[in-house]
C-alpha cells in the first residue's frame, strides 16, 4: 500500500514562500535563502497541476530563488561588497508587499462574515399610519409666546453662535497675494514724477494700499534715484522724503547735514 502526500494549496508562489518563513520562523529580512529555496523547490517538484499559467509562476520564482542563491554563493569582490545591494532585497518587498495586502483581506472577510450575521427588518407600518398627519393649532401653540420669550430665545440662538467661533484663529487675517511689478510701479512713478515735478513720498504712497505696494513703491524710487532721475532730500530722520524730478541730471542725495 503506497503512501499518499497530500500538499497544501498555496494562492502563489509568494503565498508559499510566506508559510516557509513562518514555519522555519526566520526573519523575512535576514531570509536563509539556501534553506527556503530546497523546501520551495521540494515543493514545486511534487506540485501536481494542469494548469500552465499556475505553473509558470511557481517556475518563475524557482529561478528567481537559484539565481539570489547563486549570487550569495559566489565570492565577492572586497570593493563591491561595500556597494552591492543585497540580492534578497527585491524579494523581501515584494513579500512584504504581499503580506499587506493579504492581511488586509482577512479583515475584509471578517467584515463581511460580521455584515452576514445582520438582519434587517423590513418596514411593516400601515399605510394609514404612514399617511397621518396631525393637525396642529398655531394659535394655542403660540397662545404663551410673548416678545420677552422671543428676545430670549433670539439671544439663546445668538449666543450658540458666538461660541462657534474661535477666538484665535477668527482672528486671523486673510493673505493676499497683490500683483505688483517693479518694472511697471517705476514707469508710473516716473509719469508721477514728470507730472508733478516736486512731491512727497507719503503723498505718493496714496494712489495704492498694503505693504507690498509700499516695498515695491519704496524700491522703484530707490532704483529711480541710482540712474537719477529722482532727487531725494530728507531733513531729519524718519520725516517724510521729499522727491524732484530731474531727467538728465546725475544721482544725488541728500541727507541730514550733507
Amino acid at each position: 500500500m503506497g503512501l499518499t502526500v497530500k500538499l497544501e494549496v498555496f494562492d502563489g508562489p509568494l503565498d508559499l514562500l510566506l508559510h516557509l518563513i513562518e514555519k522555519n520562523k526566520v526573519d523575512i529580512f535576514d531570509i536563509p535563502i539556501v534553506l527556503i529555496t530546497e523546501q520551495y523547490l521540494e515543493y514545486v517538484s511534487n506540485l501536481e497541476t494542469k494548469d500552465m499559467d499556475i505553473m509558470s509562476e511557481f517556475l518563475v520564482m524557482a529561478a528567481t530563488l537559484i539565481r539570489i542563491k547563486s549570487k550569495m554563493l559566489l565570492p565577492k569582490e572586497e570593493k563591491e561588497e561595500e556597494d552591492e545591494e543585497d540580492p534578497r532585497q527585491e524579494l523581501v518587498e515584494r513579500l512584504l508587499e504581499y503580506k499587506m495586502y493579504k492581511y488586509a483581506s482577512f479583515e475584509l472577510k471578517d467584515r463581511q462574515y460580521d455584515a452576514a450575521k445582520v438582519f434587517f427588518k423590513e418596514p411593516s407600518i400601515p399605510e394609514e399610519v404612514k399617511e397621518y398627519k396631525e393637525d396642529i393649532d398655531y394659535d394655542e401653540l403660540l397662545s404663551d409666546v410673548t416678545l420677552a420669550k422671543l428676545q430670549e430665545i433670539f439671544d439663546s440662538v445668538m449666543q450658540k453662535q458666538v461660541d462657534k467661533i474661535d477666538p484665535i484663529r477668527s482672528k486671523f487675517g486673510e493673505i493676499e497675494k497683490e500683483e505688483i511689478n517693479i518694472e511697471d510701479q517705476m514707469l508710473f512713478v516716473e509719469e508721477y514724477a514728470m507730472l508733478h515735478g516736486t512731491f512727497s513720498f507719503r503723498r505718493l504712497l496714496e494712489h495704492g494700499s498694503g505693504k507690498g505696494y509700499i516695498i515695491v513703491t519704496f524700491l522703484s524710487v530707490l532704483e529711480m534715484m541710482k540712474t537719477g532721475k529722482l532727487r531725494i532730500v530728507q531733513e531729519n530722520l524718519f520725516d517724510d522724503m521729499t522727491i524732484t524730478y530731474q531727467k538728465g541730471q546725475k544721482k544725488e542725495t541728500e541727507r541730514p547735514g550733507g
